[in-house]
């Protein structure tokens, strides 16, 4: 049985309490299912699940970090019988961390990130790695606390640089809340006869390759990149790619696509090559599954 799971995470007052209180206190969302609230940290806000909807039907749990294991989390939702889990994570904490000891049964549903709009560029100057570990696979950033007349641009441009595909909305202090709808161009032209990616753009069109995979199919992409290649592959196929920094020097990684030539090919691992090649989606070992790939 799968379990939906609705994580919010974000630093000390940064909203995430609240939000939870009132999603629960929302009978659109809270119609009886038996949930189980896990918190991570003690915040300044409160939740007093006896007012709630469907009190009988709520259960928490305040867990440090060492609680947070498969099965430690599988004994909690028995316990319950919880139907889904709403989780707010403390926000010091690693996403990597989480996501190795959820049970394999609990499927996150939406990840929803916090900011306080007065303290969230400080954080992110002084613990990047820690801002853009929440950032770069959230399905939503919320800031809040946001004062008339602010500049929001810093804040888009914050999200964006680490992820292009999560909704942005900016909650104002009166309650006004404004969704971002600010298009950012893409640094290369996507309708080309062949899309050139430059060297500094690889990073930004290999994440809208993952994200809008389907957007690339059948069009030819030429772009510079390293080869990674083994005994495993054909003379015809090689990996090719680049090291990209999603937020920080410590967390560089290698990104690449699999490269498949109509003729054997003399390349080397590690050499640097130019390819011009039509994206297609298929399936090969090295990803293990479906996959995307340049031929």
């Amino acid at each position: 049985m799968e379990i939906p799971v609705f994580l919010f995470t974000g630093f000390l007052e940064s909203g995430k309490t609240t939000f939870l209180r009132d999603t629960l206190a929302d009978e659109r969302f809270n119609t009886g299912e038996r949930t189980l609230v896990i918190l991570c940290e003690e915040g300044v806000e409160e939740i007093d699940i006896s007012d709630l909807p469907h009190n009988k039907r709520i259960f928490m749990e305040i867990l440090e970090k060492e609680d947070i294991s498969k099965g430690n989390l599988n004994l909690i939702m028995k316990r319950y019988n919880a139907q889904r889990v709403l989780l707010e994570y403390n926000g010091m904490w690693d996403m990597a961390y989480l996501y190795e000891n959820l049970p394999d049964s609990w499927l996150i549903y939406q990840h929803i990130n916090f900011a306080n709009a007065s303290d969230i560029l400080n954080y992110n100057a002084n613990m990047r790695n820690i801002v853009a570990d929440k950032l770069q696979g959230c399905d939503m950033t919320v800031f809040n606390r946001i004062k008339k007349g602010m500049d929001t641009t810093a804040f888009h441009k914050l999200v964006r640089a680490l992820n292009r595909r999560c909704d942005i909305i900016y909650e104002y202090e009166d309650g006004q809340i404004i969704v971002d709808e600010i298009e950012d161009p893409l640094p290369f032209d996507i309708n080309a006869d062949v899309i050139e990616i430059k060297d500094r753009d690889f990073a930004i069109w290999y994440a809208n390759l993952v994200e809008k995979t389907k957007d690339y199919i059948g069009k030819t992409v030429k772009f510079k990149g390293i080869v990674a290649r083994d005994k495993t592959l054909d003379d015809k196929t090689f990996v090719i790619g680049r090291h990209v920094m999603t937020c920080c020097e410590a967390d560089i990684a290698y990104r690449g696509v699999i490269c498949i030539a109509e003729s054997p090919q003399d390349v080397k691992n590690r050499e640097w090559k130019t390819v011009t090649a039509k994206v297609e989606f298929g399936k090969h070992k090295v990803y293990r599954g479906r996959c995307r790939k340049a031929g």
